[in-house]
Order: structure tokens, then sequence, then C-alpha cells
């Protein structure tokens, strides 16, 4: 019964840790006003005829502060890579010079920074939804072992470490989103 109980009370403990694991992924496609490779991430070209993440078709660098560089292996996909960035809806336009492509990232107005905050501040409000689904299902977990004969005492702590771990997990949300937060509204 109690390996049972610890086996619920780690489960929830790996799962709340993934979903801050995946928070902060989230927040590193979030562009502060400095140029990042991650921005391109979820970019897939189609190479072939199969879609291909951008970062298996071309090598994506930092030239400066503001400017990401993407040279394709191959001079072909220039185009594909240049429709697939524009079809991303990550607000860059891409200029093509024949060899390479140049993304410039233009600097943040106050409006847009505002976008990206309720932006993070989303991110942050989806990983807390799915820290208190663990929750929930933690705790409906030990209210089963508690029928199948775990004292309520038992039971009744278990519930409060599984509270403990998920205000653990929401404070480390609030921080990476502050964090983020403060990265965006940096002048």
């Amino acid at each position: 019964m109690q390996d049972e109980l610890n086996l619920i009370l780690d489960d929830a403990k790996d799962s709340m840790q993934k979903a801050i694991s995946h928070l902060e992924a989230e927040l590193t496609k979030i562009r502060a006003g400095k140029a990042n490779p991650v921005i391109l991430d979820g970019i897939t070209v189609d190479y072939y005829g199969a879609p291909t993440a951008l970062n298996q078709v071309a090598n994506v660098a930092v030239a400066d502060a503001r400017t990401l560089t993407i040279q394709p292996w191959e001079k072909n996909m220039l185009q594909a890579i240049e429709r697939a960035i524009i079809a991303s809806n990550i607000g860059l336009n891409p200029q093509n010079d024949g060899l390479i492509i140049r993304l410039f990232l233009p600097p943040l107005t106050e409006e847009r920074r505002k976008e990206l905050v309720k932006k993070v501040n989303g991110e942050g409000e989806h990983a807390k939804v799915a820290i208190r689904n663990i929750r929930r299902d933690a705790i409906e977990a030990i209210k089963k072992l508690q029928k199948d004969g775990l004292s309520e005492d038992t039971a009744k702590d278990a519930e409060a470490g599984v509270q403990d771990l998920t205000d653990k997990h929401i404070v480390l949300v609030d921080k990476h989103c502050a964090q983020k937060d403060k990265e965006i509204m940096a002048i």
C-alpha cells in the first residue's frame, strides 16, 4: 500500500516537472527582442515532399543581436524555406539574396511587448492547468487507495503532500513567467 502511495507521489512529481520543462521550452520560442535560433524551431519545410524541421535542411545562425541567417544545405531549398517562414506566421519577413536568407528582427513596440507578455502569461496558465490536472489525478488515485484499505490519516497526509508539490510547481511557473515578462519589457 505504501509502495503504491510512493509511486503515485513520484509520478505526480515527474509529471509536474515535465510540465515545467514544457513551459520553459515554449517560453524560449517567444522572442524577447534578441535574435535566437529557437524562434524557428516549430517551422517545417517541404523537403522533397516530406515535412522536415528547418534546422535539418539549413544552418541557422545568429549574425548579430537582431539578425538570424539561414543557409540551406542545398541552394534549391531557398524558396521552400522562405515559403515555410512566411507560412509559419512568426511575424518575420525573410530576405533572400540567392545564397542565404536573412531574418531581421524589428525592435519591439510597446504594443507588441504587451502582446508577448499576454502570450507568456497564457503559456503560464496552460502549465498551471496541467499541474492542477496532475494534482487532481493523484488525489483521485489516493482516494481509490483509501477505498482499498489505506488509512484515512495516511491518505490525508499524502493529499497534503500532493498539494505541497502542486504549490511549489505553481510558484516555479510564476517565476518563469515573471522572468520572461521582465526580459520582454526590458528595452
